[in-house]
């Protein structure tokens, strides 16, 4: 059994705000007893525990303390209340300019931070070319790095923090800032920290790197813990928070009555996922849904190479301007691989009168890899400039795609080749 390497109890930060900064004065010198601020919870009675070799995402809207949680696992802020405690040596890459000294050179602020954690100068120097190498900032390295652009600034950061062998990695969104072609290397690094058993804790709003990386992924909301799991299901209760469609209480994760389908409806001739996920306002609801291959048979097994059709019917209980209407195909991970809307597409529907039924049809090759994939159908649209979701179904079936060709990577480009 994996031992515990970071156990957060009871976790509580609060802060005072203040309308003025004469308020905060007069307080302090205790010259009002009247309360002069308002408290603001960034984190309100959270509980995890990391065990050694995990790889933890922690997802969230803007201001849900996801940042706020970190600076606290790695001391750089003290709880209001509750504990934490750590069994490693931590390695934290955090918001861009935490843990440097911008008047220092690059090279002075490896050393300090190295000292930081408790290595000495010799250990360092046995570790410095690694750093220099990954970093890839050639002699801006010996210039202060207040002259750095934010770019080389993270690849130092980032250097330093994966060469000084951490056992716990804890990474703030600040991936985003490198190019792609340096992000594809810290990401390699981390297949490297998981393969050695080392543990990763990561905040980020690329949800693809959540699904693909993380073995188990936090959901934070308002300073709450709102759920904790697979990557997949946690990135799809994100969704909902992102549209304030999330009810905990009211959570839908419910079996599909396929008795509520029509004899002759699409979907009662799919192998239908038993524990689908759900939502949405249901001014507008998705009444049926079918998957054709291109000799118009419902089925969930497509043919590589051939084309196919995805298909939904969707019954208007109030007249809404400019429905979008859209499908999504994800890996078995929870990864986005493709989908489209009619937005994107340009294709447009004015409605006439309530209760009309409008059907869709997404006509395509499919160019997929050979394998098993979902399928997630919605209808959208926007109220007052307000993005409202009408109704949602993630992963409603499974898509077989047969193949007697797989080529690299997610899907084929179907490449003519030529020797000469």
């Amino acid at each position: 059994m994996e031992k515990t390497v970071i156990k957060v109890e009871h976790l509580s930060k609060i802060y005072k705000l203040y309308q003025k900064p004469s308020d905060r004065l007069k307080e302090s010198l205790g010259f009002t007893r009247k309360k002069k601020y308002q408290e603001h919870k960034a984190l309100n009675d959270v509980n995890i525990e990391i065990k050694k070799g995990e790889t933890i995402g922690i997802i969230g809207t803007n201001g849900s303390g996801k940042s706020t949680l970190l600076k606290i696992i790695t001391g750089v802020l003290n709880p209001t209340s509750g504990n934490v405690i750590i069994d490693g040596r931590i390695s934290a890459l955090l918001e861009l300019g935490a843990g440097f000294n911008m008047e220092y050179t690059g090279i002075e602020n490896v050393y300090m931070n190295g000292m930081m954690i408790g290595f000495s100068r010799e250990e360092v120097d046995e570790k410095l070319n690694d750093i220099l190498e990954f970093a890839d900032i050639g002699d801006f390295v010996y210039q202060p790095v207040k002259t750095y652009s934010s770019g080389m600034f993270v690849r130092l950061a980032f250097a330093v923090a994966i060469n000084i062998e951490p056992e716990i990695l804890i990474v703030d969104e600040a991936l985003s800032v490198g190019d792609v072609f340096f992000q594809a290397k810290c990401y390699r690094k981390f297949e490297e920290f998981k393969k050695m058993g080392r543990t990763i804790l990561f905040v980020s709003h690329d949800l693809s790197s959540i699904s693909r990386y993380c073995d188990r992924v936090i959901l934070l909301n308002k300073g709450i813990k709102t759920a904790e799991g697979d990557p997949k299901e946690m990135i799809d209760i994100y969704k909902k928070v992102l549209v304030n469609q999330y009810d905990e209480e009211k959570e839908l994760m419910t079996p599909v009555d396929e008795k509520a389908f029509a004899e002759d409806s699409w979907a009662r001739k799919l192998l239908n996922n038993q524990r689908r996920q759900e939502y949405g306002t249901k001014l507008a609801e998705i009444i049926d849904y079918g998957i054709m291959d291109q000799a118009g048979t419902i089925t969930n097994n497509i043919m590589k190479g051939e084309p196919f059709t995805v298909k939904m019917k969707v019954i208007f209980h109030e007249l809404v301007q400019d429905p979008i209407f859209a499908f999504s195909i994800k890996d078995m991970k929870g990864t986005e691989i493709t989908g489209t809307n009619t937005m994107v597409e340009k294709k447009f529907v004015n409605l006439k009168e309530k209760e009309q039924v409008i059907e869709i049809s997404f006509e395509q090759n499919m160019d997929l890899q050979g394998g098993e994939y979902l399928l997630s159908l919605g209808c959208t649209g926007y109220e007052r400039e307000n993005f409202t979701v009408y109704h949602r179904l993630y992963d409603i079936c499974s898509i077989t795609v047969i193949a007697d060709k797989n080529s690299v990577g997610f899907y084929d480009m179907n490449s003519k080749i030529q020797i000469v």
